[in-house]
């Protein structure tokens, strides 16, 4: 059964950049399978560290010259988790303990898209084939591509033929049949799923949380299987940042560390958890532990300030959103995929709207200070009072209600905050330009209110018709004591204001 990390992926979806020529290159001798094509010889799954594994890699390095490569890309990296399924414990300078010497700045340095080469592509290589913790693909895109599968099945692709290396790899004692395609080509889990990459409105967005929260947790995943913790505040974001590893994965939580004895009471009677705590010196340290390993822990945390536990399940104990980040370029080019939390998929939305778009959507909730709440499409948008309604409203309730689906316009898209708001009035006629033809107009119509400075009249025979003031300088009754709400009383339009939304009326003009 193949070990983690190390499963052959589903093809890839049509119209995928396949290699034309992908030839399976083993040591097990096709004449030995039985009818059902299974293994029968007894040749045995271990590397010998001798004549054979030298034969796999003087294969690779005749296939990469044949193809003229001489650099290949490290692609989805993947550190120990399966060491313990491997056939053999590691050896000094290779595998897990090896890559100090491979990569100088330490396993970090091991990383998606790390340019390598050819020799040591083939330690590797060498890594792979023993089975001591290290996996990864090795390729040089559209054109060479080596991958490593369980016991000691390699696959190498081309974009030539190779003949010359495929007669060479017969010489060493090795046996290549040709494939339509390596069975580790990548192939995303959901190629659907739109991955947020960690741009200019992902940091936005971070330092948005980090004013909110004070501080936050950013989880650095820079290989399978291998992540690094850090605490954030407003003043060291940008530190933080500059020591990323390339194309890493990246998640934020809140304030996952609390008290210690906390902690401790939140481990569960059973699986698998990530254990993380920060000790007086502020470095913090983390490790995936099941119940069996709990009491060991638990002792490990005696002198720690503060530590947490997040459950390893998928679906339980999400951070508030995630990306990978780009590269210099600001092009993704990681091909692995977070997991998605609300904030994520809020986000990958939010980059199908435009400002100036028309949606629809249900409203579901009128609050009491006035915001009208819609959902577009699983989004919850919103529509401030003035943008309701042209005409005059008294509550939102008098123009839409919960249930209401309703058509309106993006007045903006913000991602930071992963707001949109929503104008109603935008999709409907503006009848101010009409009202402003009606200037010199008499018109009778009731008086709505009355205030110290004049009195309120409807000048349209509509329940939301708009209103006009007249001003007690334009009254018969400067006072307007003998005017009540109610009294149908006969203006003249003198003034339409369609930039401040007033009509202002005359009594005293009325001939």
């Amino acid at each position: 059964m193949p070990a983690p990390g190390r499963r052959p992926n589903r093809r890839p979806p049509e119209g995928s950049d396949l290699l034309p020529y992908v030839y399976q290159v083993t040591k097990y001798d096709p004449s030995d399978r039985d009818r059902h094509g299974h293994y029968a010889g007894t040749e045995p799954a271990t590397s010998d560290h001798g004549p054979v594994e030298a034969a796999y890699l003087r294969a690779v390095a005749a296939f990469a010259e044949e193809t003229g490569v001489d650099r290949l890309a490290v692609r989805e990296p993947q550190l120990g988790g399966f060491a313990h399924f491997g056939l053999e414990p590691p050896l000094d300078g290779h595998g897990l303990h090896g890559l100090a010497g491979l990569f100088p700045a330490g396993p970090a340095g091991f990383h998606d898209g790390a340019l390598v080469p050819i020799a040591v592509g083939l330690e590797l290589v060498r890594c792979m084939l023993r089975d001591t913790g290290v996996w990864c693909r090795l390729e040089t895109e559209g054109a060479f591509a080596v991958h490593v599968g369980w016991d000691q099945y390699l696959y190498i692709g081309s974009s030539l033929p190779c003949e010359t290396a495929l007669a060479r790899t017969r010489a060493l004692g090795l046996f290549p049949e040709r494939m339509d395609a390596s069975p580790y080509d990548f192939a995303p889990d959901d190629p659907a799923y739109v991955q947020r990459p960690a741009d200019a409105d992902f940091w936005a967005r971070l330092r948005r949380t980090v004013s909110v929260h004070r501080a936050v947790f950013l989880e650095e995943v820079f290989a399978g299987n291998a992540s690094r913790w850090h605490r954030l505040t407003g003043d060291g974001i940008e530190t933080v940042r500059s020591r990323l590893a390339p194309r890493a994965q990246l998640a934020v939580w809140p304030d996952l560390l609390t008290d210690v004895d906390e902690a401790v009471a939140a481990l569960p009677d059973e699986g698998l958890v990530e254990i993380v705590w920060e000790d007086e010196d502020g470095q913090i340290t983390s490790t995936v532990v099941d119940e069996t390993q709990f009491e060991a822990v638990t002792a490990r945390l005696a002198g720690a300030r503060a530590a947490g536990v997040v459950s390893m399940y998928a679906g339980e104990d999400l951070p508030l959103f995630t990306a990978v980040l780009p590269d210099g370029d600001g092009v993704l080019r990681a091909r692995w995929q977070t997991e998605p939390t609300p904030s994520d998929r809020d986000w990958a939305f939010l980059k199908t709207l435009r400002r100036g778009q028309v949606v629809t959507g249900t409203v579901t909730a009128i609050a009491d200070f006035g915001v009208t709440f819609v959902d577009i499409g699983g989004f919850t948008a919103m529509i401030n009072m003035p943008e309701l309604s042209w005409r005059p409203f008294d509550h939102p309730s008098d123009v839409v209600s919960v249930g209401q689906e309703v058509t309106a316009e993006v007045l903006d898209v913000d991602m930071t905050r992963e707001r949109v708001p929503l104008s109603l009035r935008a999709v409907q006629e503006d009848p101010w330009p009409q009202m402003a033809q009606r200037i010199g107009q008499v018109v009778t119509g009731p008086v709505t209110r009355i205030e110290p400075f004049g009195v309120f009249v409807r000048i349209e025979d509509r329940e939301d018709g708009f209103q006009g003031l007249v001003h007690t300088s334009e009254l018969d009754e400067p006072s307007g004591d003998a005017i009540e709400v109610g009294d149908p009383l006969t203006v003249k339009i003198i003034e339409v204001d369609r930039a401040r939304r007033r009509i202002s009326l005359s009594r005293t003009q009325v001939r």
